[in-house]
């Protein structure tokens, strides 16, 4: 195995599901995870555990539709370890599925928001850390579901979203920074309970599980 134990990695979205899983198998290889989500309790849970395990983490409450927020941690990232080698991007707003003819406009006003805006947000102020590494790399999600009538405002949200990266990723092909899209197998989260409430978990995938399969790709 690789020595990451100068190797940091942060995750937005850290709190739940795939970003947690995330977290804790990069905490297993030896990388120090920058946890960063909104909800501070569910980041401090996780921090027992990869510390329980061996791993070290900091904690980064963080909205990532907060610019002056971001701006300010980005700061604190670059003061304390001069760079980011991988970011994993796991932060979503699941709205409401609705026609289209009856989309809120203040929940899609949310969405576009947490999901689009916020990633632009964070690719300018966290491409200088990552192209402080050597060999950083970046990793958002794609989601089929997308295709699917009644979400409208999560799969606009997401359009603009991977055009946003793929935009990124083509502009960075000569140099030594990665932007990756990957897409797990239907997993059991919340986020999913939210689109399709009393769906047969046994039937999905485990987080941990797709975490491991990521990131056996990601880390060749």
């Amino acid at each position: 195995m690789a020595d990451n134990r100068n190797e940091i990695a942060l995750i937005t979205g850290a709190s739940r599901g795939i970003g947690a899983a995330l977290a804790l198998n990069l905490s297993s290889l030896g990388y120090h995870v920058i946890l960063a989500a909104r909800t501070v309790g569910a980041l401090e849970e996780l921090d027992d555990r990869i510390r329980e395990n061996g791993g070290s983490a900091s904690l980064l409450p963080l909205d990532v539709t907060d610019e002056v927020a971001i701006k300010k941690s980005c700061l604190e990232i670059f003061n304390r370890w001069k760079k980011i080698d991988l970011w994993v991007h796991t932060a979503i707003h699941a709205p409401a599925l609705s026609p289209t003819d009856h989309i809120d406009s203040k929940e899609l006003t949310k969405t576009l928001a947490t999901n689009a805006i916020a990633t632009s947000l964070l690719i300018t102020n966290l491409s200088p850390l990552l192209k402080q590494s050597k060999h950083g790399k970046a990793v958002f999600f794609n989601d089929s579901t997308i295709q699917k009538k009644y979400h409208v405002a999560y799969g606009a949200s997401k359009v603009a979203q991977l055009f946003l990266v793929n935009s990124w990723k083509s502009e960075n092909q000569q140099n030594s920074l990665q932007i990756i899209i990957e897409e797990p197998a239907p997993m059991a989260t919340k986020t999913r309970e939210k689109f399709y409430p009393g769906e047969d978990k046994s039937k999905l995938a485990d987080p941990e599980t797709e975490a491991k399969l990521i990131l056996n790709r990601i880390l060749k």
